[in-house]
């Protein structure tokens, strides 16, 4: 049995000021008259409106958690002869309870799929979210269990007998970080759609900018393809040379534009769709299969995205709900285009306790 331990912050917006809009609960934290710079920075960037968003309550969370994560990858060549090639592996699926304090949370979780597969997996994936900023970091390493999903070698060739074939020649890894700041941070909440930590009372949106940047690996075994298409079709063809080269590594950095909205559907319900564009610069290098092996590298400019997702119900004591995340990248030379789609979907229930102070007690 294959388990993985998985370590991971879910940062909670602190809420150190903020009042409740509500006649029957206590303020969070009265407002010194004196207090350090540290802590005015601190207050003035967790700031919120309780009239949109309502505050943590509690201090410890008990929750269990399932984790789909999906990956999928195309190669393309560009010359007279266009070629695709998409991989993906097999899904996986891990389940474990979370604990947290606050902010803090950790778990453990068992992918359920691959008790016995020997193949090592590397993926972690944090996200900060406070009121006015977030992060994203992600790191991958997938290992070489790609199937081939969709080939097209040419016009009038049928591939179908490569189709869904398992192909360990592809290995990616991935990593990377998004940052982003959020405009309208006292009235929306992101941390309302994707870690329970506030409530989001009236639906709201917001826009956002943020930078980035990722490190893609690709290596990529182009005679062990050749060998399968030979033996399997059964027939004279050549891949295309944009789709012979050995590795790949690119660098992304990306400057990006977005809006998201949290929808208050009903009580205690919300759903939230974000979705940002970013306008990122590459620079890859690698090693083709030309004769002279001098390689290739290139400047561009292309368009990447990243989609956020999150459906939750939540009473501010019991929570339960859904949330994804899909970036997608895209690499484009002369002669060669690779397309990235990666992501993950969460599906979650827990329920808070412990109040916090202030609210420990009811006015009458």
């Amino acid at each position: 049995m294959r388990a993985a331990l998985t370590i991971f912050l879910l940062i909670v917006t602190l809420n150190m000021t903020a009042e409740s809009s509500s006649h029957d609960t206590l303020t969070v934290t009265d407002t010194p008259e004196k207090e350090g710079w540290f802590k005015r920075m601190l207050r003035n960037f967790t700031e919120i409106d309780t009239n949109y968003v309502e505050p943590q309550h509690y201090n410890w969370a008990l929750m269990l958690q399932g984790t789909y994560n999906y990956d999928i990858y195309r190669l393309s060549s560009k010359g007279d002869n266009k070629q695709t090639v998409t991989f993906a592996p097999a899904p996986t699926f891990k389940v474990g309870p979370y604990f947290g304090w606050r902010w803090i949370f950790f778990g453990y979780t068992i992918d359920i799929n691959n008790f016995n597969v020997s193949k090592i997996k590397q993926e972690f994936d944090f996200s900060f979210y406070a009121a006015q900023v977030g992060v994203d970091l992600y790191y991958r390493r997938t290992g070489s269990d790609y199937k081939i999903r969709n080939v097209n070698l040419g016009k009038d060739i049928d591939t179908h007998e490569i189709e869904n074939l398992s192909f360990d020649g592809l290995s990616v890894g991935i990593t990377g970080f998004n940052a982003y700041y959020i405009f309208n941070h006292k009235r929306f909440s992101y941390p309302a759609a994707f870690n329970q930590s506030t409530m989001q009372k009236i639906s709201c949106g917001s826009w956002m900018a943020g930078l980035g940047y990722m490190r893609n690996s690709l290596e990529f075994d182009y005679d062990k393809m050749q060998s399968m298409v030979d033996h399997r079709l059964q027939q004279p063809l050549q891949l295309d040379s944009g789709l012979m080269f050995n590795s790949v590594k690119y660098y992304n950095l990306n400057a990006s534009v977005g809006y998201a909205y949290n929808w208050v559907f009903a009580r205690n319900c919300l759903f939230c769709s974000s979705l940002s564009l970013a306008l990122a610069y590459k620079k890859t290098r690698g090693e083709t299969a030309d004769e002279d092996k001098t390689g290739f590298d290139f400047n561009n400019f292309n368009i990447d995205g990243i989609g956020r997702f999150g459906i939750v119900w939540n009473n501010n004591t019991w929570y339960a709900g859904a949330s994804a995340i899909i970036r997608a990248y895209n690499y484009h030379t002369s002669r060669f285009a690779a397309n990235n789609i990666f992501g993950s979907l969460n599906i979650y229930a827990g329920f808070n306790f412990g109040p916090r102070k202030g609210y420990k007690k009811k006015k009458l």
